[in-house]
């Protein structure tokens, strides 16, 4: 595939992403592609070397999907991003990473529109948040309301130390989860304080268990 070829290729697959997600493709050693966002730029240009600390050099040496706030001391500006490392015929080849920017300072709310008008809901509220009807369903403890941010946007704009994606309909707030329950093909079923019980898919069987430390 030349070059523009591969850009055209990846511009479009922009396209499918919120526009606050700047989006980077290396090689092993350095970025070979770079479309910053409305809302975050790292200024990154291609045949700049992929740097230690950031999240595709981590990707890159672990070989496996890597996903965490990265603070300003490596690009000057703090960011979340997950970088997924591809290979082809079994050689490691580079990795795509997505570059979310941190939530704004001060703000501690999700607001989501009810009934008859918008509420925001403090973070500590938030129980849990569905994907459902090309809408997020935010819970506390009844559901609340909805709002057109994707779940993907909510995942890395969130406070991390808090909520954790636990499937791909759901992240939950940490600090909600009353019991967590060993369910089949080595996933598990989270027993929430508001009475839900929420699936952990076996894609993020692994993850969750390692964030949780069980």
């Amino acid at each position: 595939m030349n070059p523009l070829t591969f850009g055209s290729l990846l511009d479009v697959i922009g396209e499918l992403f919120s526009d606050e997600i700047s989006i980077a493709v290396s090689d092993t050693a350095e970025y070979i592609y770079y479309r910053p966002s409305k809302r975050i730029d790292l200024k990154i240009n291609p045949g700049d070397p992929v740097v230690e600390g950031t999240i595709a050099y981590k990707a890159l040496n672990s070989e496996q999907k890597v996903s965490e706030f990265i603070d300003r001391s490596v690009f000057g500006v703090p960011y979340h991003g997950m970088a997924v490392p591809f290979h082809q015929d079994k050689q490691l080849q580079g990795c795509v990473t997505a570059i979310y920017p941190v939530m704004t300072e001060g703000k501690s709310v999700v607001t989501v529109r009810t009934g008859d008008g918008w509420r925001p809901i403090p973070f500590h509220d938030v129980v849990f948040m569905e994907a459902k009807d090309r809408k997020t369903h935010v819970f506390s403890d009844v559901p609340v309301g909805t709002t057109k941010r994707a779940l993907q946007d909510f995942e890395y704009s969130l406070p991390r130390e808090t909520f954790i994606r636990c499937h791909r309909s759901f992240i939950v707030n940490v600090h909600h989860i009353k019991d967590i329950f060993p369910d089949t093909h080595s996933t598990f079923i989270l027993a929430m304080d508001n009475g839900y019980q929420i699936p952990v898919s076996q894609s993020y069987a692994s993850y969750f268990r390692k964030l949780l430390g069980f």
